[in-house]
């Protein structure tokens, strides 16, 4: 798949993969932040995206990140809709209890995985089928 991407500030860096194959592709910061504990910020990655219809952007958190200083999304996943023509923007959280983390322009701070959908049509039913889970939902398939 071609995605189609523009710089919209020249100092933007290219979504990459690290290694072929890879599902996500790494965005970088275009503008630095520092994220106290806790706190959260909306970083600016510089780069729009042209997602095919019939498909959607899912930004996800870098494991290392996560591993490492604590650093997640704020809604992860964040979903980027195929008629979505702005700037990628990150929603980072700091978890760590004690430690500010700073963002520098450049940095690596999210992933985005593309991925196809099927839109459904919504049909009301007084029933559904039977099926061996049935409504079990929360614990049902044990501790």
């Amino acid at each position: 798949m071609q995605l189609r991407f523009k710089k919209l500030r020249d100092d933007a860096i290219v979504p990459t993969q690290a290694h072929a194959g890879d599902a996500g592709s790494d965005l970088y910061a275009v503008e630095g932040a520092v994220l106290e504990p806790g706190a959260r910020a909306k970083v600016p990655t510089g780069v729009a995206v042209a997602i095919p219809e019939g498909h959607a952007g899912l930004v996800l958190p870098r494991s290392g990140l996560a591993h490492k200083r604590g650093i997640t999304l704020t809604n992860t996943p964040g979903l980027i809709d195929s008629g979505y023509r702005g700037e990628l923007q990150v929603l980072m959280l700091n978890t760590d209890r004690d430690a500010a983390y700073e963002v520098r322009p450049g940095d690596r701070i999210a992933q985005l995985m593309i991925v196809a959908f099927a839109a459904p049509e919504w049909s009301e039913v007084d029933e559904f089928d039977e099926t061996t889970r049935g409504d079990g939902g929360f614990g049902s398939s044990g501790s």
